[in-house]
């Protein structure tokens, strides 16, 4: 009796141990668990690339639309639409990035935060980029309230109000996604655009219209532009070690 009672929970044991076994193997929850990551692989600055280059604005640029700002004492900015910025056929507020040409390589976030200011009754900067997971700030420098309210469509959307003179409110973004539109409910008026991106090569064009894109690895990009109405443009190039090369873009209406 006995020696067949220890048999059975022999049995017993080996059976759960089994189950136990394929559950674990065919769990999905542990096989991405299991599933190796790519690890962030500084460039080697000795044989990085830049690519630089202009975005102009060929033609007459369209009159920036005005904006009544009448209604709250406490704006007093820039009363003129930023969507279109141009500056002697220089265009301002285009992002510019890397869209492909890095494969597998993965980039560490900066964690220096990049700040944006509601100043004047507006967003500044217009357009901003930063990496996925880096450090964003939002900032009330007006004496009036606002109320902060990305819509993001991969990202988790939020609304929040912040009073003149308070903390600052500081936020991260964890998936990529271009061209995120930032509105206040408070001044409809108020709109940017915020670009967040999976590697550190982008920029944002100034009023001279001009990027750089440092600190490349070797290799074939794809390089885009983007800019809130006309849209995106993309060139390809090729870099080899230590090269710098020069790309331009040109917008119409």
């Amino acid at each position: 009796m006995i020696r067949t009672g220890y048999y059975s929970f022999l049995v017993v044991l080996l059976g759960l141990s089994l189950s136990i076994g394929c559950s674990k193997s065919n769990s999905p929850q542990v096989a991405a668990a299991n599933r190796s990551q790519p690890k962030a692989v500084p460039v080697d600055s000795a044989s990085a690339a830049t690519i630089t280059g202009t975005i102009t604005f060929d033609g007459i640029a369209p009159a920036p639309k005005p904006i009544d700002m009448s209604n709250d004492p406490g704006c007093k900015g820039q009363a003129a639409s930023e969507q279109v910025v141009v500056d002697e056929g220089h265009l301002a507020n285009v992002l510019v990035y890397v869209k492909d040409g890095l494969a597998n390589r993965s980039f560490d976030p900066p964690q220096q935060r990049v700040t944006i200011k509601q100043e004047g009754c507006r967003y500044v900067p217009h357009v901003v980029a930063v990496m996925t997971g880096q450090p964003v700030r939002f900032e009330d420098a007006d004496q009036t309230l606002h109320n902060i309210h990305p819509m993001p469509k991969q990202n988790r959307e939020w609304n929040q109000s912040q009073m003149p003179n308070s903390q600052p409110l500081d936020k991260t973004f964890s998936t990529p996604e271009l061209m995120i539109p930032v509105k206040c409910n408070q001044h409809p008026w108020m709109r940017m655009y915020l670009n967040v991106i999976g590697n550190p090569f982008f920029a944002v064009t100034g009023k001279d219209g001009k990027f750089s894109l440092p600190g490349l690895p070797p290799g074939t990009y794809t390089i885009a532009a983007v800019q809130e109405k006309y849209g995106e443009k993309t060139q390809t190039i090729t870099v080899g070690a230590k090269e710098e090369k020069s790309v331009w873009f040109s917008y119409q209406e």
